[in-house]
């Protein structure tokens, strides 16, 4: 069975001292014991102060995103020896939003990819179709080209050190959520073309996340589909009851 991971997405929210505020109270919850991958990805400014106080339990941290290249003159970038350097162990890649406001591209995303990989970090590829691209049945296409995109030139065993985030643009902060049964559909198409690209053993052990407005009051119905292997949490992960019960319903799931 794959083991659930529960990540939080923070976005262009939180300060370095909310930051803190909310780990402090999020580590009194009791981080340890539990049955899910636990991860959280602040912005750059408060990756600091998540891993001063969180550094010791097992909360995983990932940064938004990173460049593809080592070092050099790209003002603004961060590079993967710098997450590593600031203790990050994942990193987001692809985001519908890095897409949409960023242009990012797939063979953006694959470059990024394997820099990440080249420095030990596991990127978490992001991927998903916006309403109009479902409305006109070309979901599947725009998936397939995502993710085979984002995975180009890598053997299998780069592939099994990789997450992929399913998240359909239109139930991103839309408060749409697509049915448990729609996820899984989605899901399951995603671990056949992996199956494709790789074999049946590593497509049966990739951890594929749905991310797209889920919350407490859908968590336990997302989980328990069969190949949805975590949530990749926008809002909700900002506040620490909500995030904390979504880590509890992967527990009962996992146990």
């Amino acid at each position: 069975m794959r083991k659930l991971l529960i990540a939080g997405n923070w976005k262009m929210n939180q300060t370095a001292s909310q930051t803190e505020a909310f780990c402090l109270e999020f580590k009194a919850k009791g981080l340890q014991g539990h049955k899910v991958d636990i991860l959280l990805s602040p912005s750059f400014t408060s990756i600091p102060a998540m891993i001063s106080i969180l550094g010791d339990t097992p909360v995983h941290v990932a940064a938004q995103d990173m460049c593809y290249e080592d070092r050099g003159a790209y003002t603004a970038a961060v590079s993967a020896e710098m997450l590593v350097d600031a203790k990050c162990s994942h990193v987001l890649l692809g985001h519908s939003e890095r897409r949409q406001y960023f242009h990012e591209s797939d063979e953006g995303v694959n470059l990024k990819t394997k820099q990440a990989l080249k420095y030990g970090l596991t990127p978490i590829i992001c991927i998903g179709e916006t309403k109009e691209q479902r409305e006109s049945n070309i979901m599947e296409e725009v998936i397939k080209t995502q993710l085979l995109g984002a995975l180009a030139d890598l053997s299998n065993e780069e592939i099994l050190k990789t997450v992929i985030a399913y998240e359909p643009v239109w139930a991103i902060g839309t408060g749409l959520t697509a049915t448990p049964e729609q996820a899984q559909e989605v899901h399951r198409f995603i671990r056949t073309l992996l199956e494709e690209r790789t074999d049946m053993e590593t497509a049966d052990q990739l951890q594929i996340l749905y991310g797209g407005s889920a919350k407490p009051t859908n968590a336990d119905a997302l989980l328990s589909e069969n190949d949805i292997d975590g949530l990749l949490i926008g809002g909700a992960s900002l506040k620490v009851n909500d995030f904390f019960q979504m880590i509890e319903a992967g527990d009962k799931l996992n146990s």
